[in-house]
This record gives structure tokens, sequence and C-alpha cells, in this order.
């Protein structure tokens, strides 16, 4: 293989690992923020579980977090608990950050 060869292979191997690194962060975050609305809406630790799981999967629904944003709106608020997009949004950055943190030491 030629220089250029080994780059172009070295580049794709990068972006690769960093587009994984991206989804499982993202993959954390909403179990994280699954959590957090769950202890809002004092779930028992099983539908804590359940309930983190069903956060990851609703974000598959489109891109973006707009459609995480929404189902915990959605879910807090028939829960009863009092609850605005705003703060949903910074649990979101806040957790985005402590899932970064928890990959990034191996947890």
């Amino acid at each position: 293989m030629t220089t250029f060869d080994d780059r172009e292979q070295a580049f794709e191997n990068k972006f690769a690992h960093d587009q994984e690194m991206a989804f499982r962060i993202t993959a954390r975050r909403n179990r994280l923020l699954g959590q957090w609305a769950a202890s809002m809406m004092k779930l028992t630790a099983e539908e804590t579980d359940s309930y983190s799981k069903s956060v990851v999967q609703a974000d598959f629904e489109e891109a973006g977090d707009e459609d995480v944003i929404r189902k915990l709106l959605g879910d807090l608020t028939s829960a009863g608990v009092e609850v605005d997009e705003s703060a949903i949004r910074t649990a979101l950055e806040a957790k985005a950050v402590e899932a970064r943190r928890q990959l990034m030491e191996g947890k």
C-alpha cells in the first residue's frame, strides 16, 4: 500500500470509530434521561429499566432529539409531573455530558 492508501484507511477507521462513539453516547444519554424521568414519575426499578429502554427506542423514530423530548414531555405530563420543554432540554444536555464522561472512563 502507498502512504496515501494508508492515510485513507486511517481516516476511514477514525470516521467509523467516531460514528460508533457518537451513537453509544446518544444511547447512553437517552438511557440516563429515561432514568431521570422515571425517578420524577416515581417508577419502580423494573419500570425504570423498561422505561429507560423505551426512551432509547424513541430516538429511532426520527433524526434529532425532538422525538425523545416529545416522548418525555408527554409521559411526564401524563404522570402529573410539572415540567416544561426547557427543563427536559437542560436535562438532555446534562445527561449527554454524563454519558460522554462515563464512556470515556470505560464504565
